[in-house]
């Protein structure tokens, strides 16, 4: 897929970080990290709000978080500067599977290497160095995001409050069993060859199974039930079908195949434990404001991993989305999740306050 390494919308910005030395010890040559922007950073430099975005996601926040966005809103160009990055390892235009490799013979594909959840953190913050970055009011994510905003908050002091939406503190064997189902979907492609398509061969349908399955795990029975039912189109087909079969074809579409296995295993190493004494101590290290969200029907990060969170960072709160709709509730219920994020920041600058004095 040509445009999967290209910026998604216009108004993209590329970085440049060099060379970028990845947790494991491997060195990324020429690695790229592009972004978007809202609004204006202050003369102090204080004012920025990062957006972590999730597992096919883009730095398009304007596109899949619009509810979130505006004058008024949690996330507010006029009093905020708004940056989000494409996650390396992905596609929308940072270093990723889908970039050149080095040899400048085709793809990374599958020998790009490893990348964490704390490469990428340490790429985006490499990132607001460039920028400029003096203080990060906020930074907010759901799933995959929220992961990163965990370890925005562990590996950064500039850091004053984060949002972590739908996302534990670390991978459990549930989800990794779903991320590793998913990539055996892929593996199983007829096309698929150490990492690399033919181009000339038809669609990926391995990609495309393996959205499927995720989409089962976004949603729940109830949503599913109510939307469909057991109705049928008129070509026989179950509609529930159809619309995974449209879900499918969308995301061979618009994401490469290589990147899907790449971030499902970033995912999967997503623990903030890891080399800090357990995830109980790692939590219990964090002193800022932490707004846990869980999604009361949420069956792929389960309400008792957010309520793990705030009940061990010392200055954390829970909160809810109650929602027939599953894991992607943070995409859907996004009036109840603005205004949760309003009072969150609120109550957050106050404790700042508080601490200060």
């Amino acid at each position: 897929m040509s445009a999967a390494a290209r910026p998604s919308v216009i108004g993209t910005l590329v970085h440049d970080l060099g060379d970028f030395e990845l947790e494991s010890g491997a060195v990324l040559p020429d690695t790229r990290i592009a972004y978007r922007s809202w609004g204006r950073l202050s003369a102090t430099a204080d004012n920025v709000v990062v957006v972590c975005h999730a597992l096919t996601g883009s730095p398009d926040v304007d596109l899949w978080w619009p509810g979130l966005l505006g004058q008024g809103r949690s996330l507010d160009p006029d009093r905020d500067f708004i940056v989000c990055c494409n996650i390396l390892g992905s596609c929308y235009g940072s270093t990723g599977p889908a970039s050149p490799a080095p040899d400048g013979r085709r793809n990374w594909g599958g020998d790009f290497p490893a990348v964490t959840v704390r490469d990428v953190v340490k790429s985006q913050r490499r990132l607001l160095n460039h920028l400029g970055a003096r203080g990060i009011r906020l930074v907010v994510g759901g799933s995959l995001g929220g992961m990163q905003a965990l370890e925005w908050a562990l590996q950064d002091p500039r850091v004053e409050a984060a949002a972590v939406i739908a996302a534990p503190a670390r991978h459990s064997a549930w989800s990794i069993a779903i991320s590793e189902a998913q990539r055996t979907a892929i593996a199983a492609d007829s096309r698929w060859c150490e990492g690399h398509y033919d181009p000339a061969l038809p669609p990926v349908d391995g990609l495309a199974a393996a959205r499927q399955m995720a989409m089962c795990s976004y949603r729940t029975p109830g949503s599913l039930g109510e939307r469909f039912g057991r109705r049928t189109t008129e070509g026989g087909d179950f509609a529930v079908a159809e619309w995974l079969g449209y879900h499918g074809a969308q995301l061979v579409d618009r994401f490469d195949a290589a990147c899907y296995v790449r971030l499902t295993q970033t995912m999967d190493s997503h623990d903030v434990g890891r080399g800090r004494g357990g995830h109980r101590r790692a939590l219990e290290a964090l002193e800022i404001p932490i707004l846990a969200v869980a999604i009361d029907s949420d069956g792929l990060y389960p309400p008792a991993e957010q309520l793990e969170i705030a009940e061990l960072a010392p200055f954390a709160e829970l909160g809810w989305l109650r929602s027939p709709h599953g894991h992607d509730a943070f995409l859907i219920e996004t009036a109840d999740l603005d205004e949760q994020l309003l009072r969150f920041r609120d109550r957050a600058a106050r404790t700042r306050r508080r601490l200060a004095s």
